[in-house]
This record gives structure tokens, sequence and C-alpha cells, in this order.
């Protein structure tokens, strides 16, 4: 089955998962990794902290304004397609950019670039997204 939540969804669920992270709840696994990417951007919390103010906030790129949700999202995504190789190949390059960036938070924010330039071709051409540019993209990445 495939999971496509909303914007709203996917933002409740990060909400949810700081707050349940906070108060020391139990968390499922993705909940537990999800936590721990928000813990490694601490510029988040006060956000993830106000559901009610944050919740229908737009974010405009073009005013300088970073998504903290599509940021987190594109982490968790990343994550996924780390475990998976997919596509078939990521893996290395995520090893290949941690060791260059003695960081893997770090090679995940420059994977995140590749995985975004990915997205912008798909929907500017309006067709599904192409595994081969992203690693394209990431064959380059330094």
């Amino acid at each position: 089955m495939f999971f496509n939540p909303s914007r709203d969804e996917a933002r409740l669920f990060l909400f949810e998962t700081w707050r349940k992270k906070r108060a020391g709840e139990l968390l499922t696994p993705l909940e537990d990794l999800a936590a721990q990417l928000i813990a490694k951007h601490p510029e988040y919390h006060a956000v993830l902290q106000d559901k009610e103010r944050f919740l229908a906030r737009d974010y405009h790129p073009a005013q300088g304004e970073a998504n903290p949700f599509l940021h987190l999202m594109m982490h968790l995504t990343i994550e996924e397609q780390i475990s998976l190789d997919q596509p078939h190949g990521l893996r290395a390059h995520f090893t290949r950019l941690s060791e260059a960036f003695q960081s893997e938070h770090d090679a995940q924010h420059r994977m995140m670039e590749c995985l975004g330039e990915m997205i912008w071709q798909a929907q500017r051409q309006n067709t599904p997204p192409d595994g081969q540019v992203y690693l394209d993209c990431l064959a380059k990445a330094r």
C-alpha cells in the first residue's frame, strides 16, 4: 500500500511525533526516526510546538522562507531511499557524500538538492519523477 499523506496529515505527524518525544511517550519506529531528525534541527522546535500557528502556514521560497515541514519530510524520504537503495545506487552516493562531508546529515542536505531537482523536472515536464535524473545529479554532487 502506497503512503501518500496530505500536506496537513504530514504536518500533523511531525507535530504529534515531537509532542510525544517531548512528553517521553512511546514512539513507533517511524516516529522515532522523525524525532531523531527533528532533534537535529533545533531551528524547527518552536514551529513544531505551535500547531495552531503553523499547521496551515504557507512558505514562500521566493521570499527566502524555508519550509521546515518539507525539509523534515525530505529527510524521511531520503532515509527510506537509503534503507532500500532506491533508486538502485543511491546508497553508494550517500556513503560517498557522507565521507566527503564527514557527516551523514550534511550528505542528506546535499542529496535534498538533487531530490528537489528531480521533483522540479517532473513537475515542469508533467511526468513521473525520474530516478535517473536523481542519480545523475548525485553523481555530480560534491
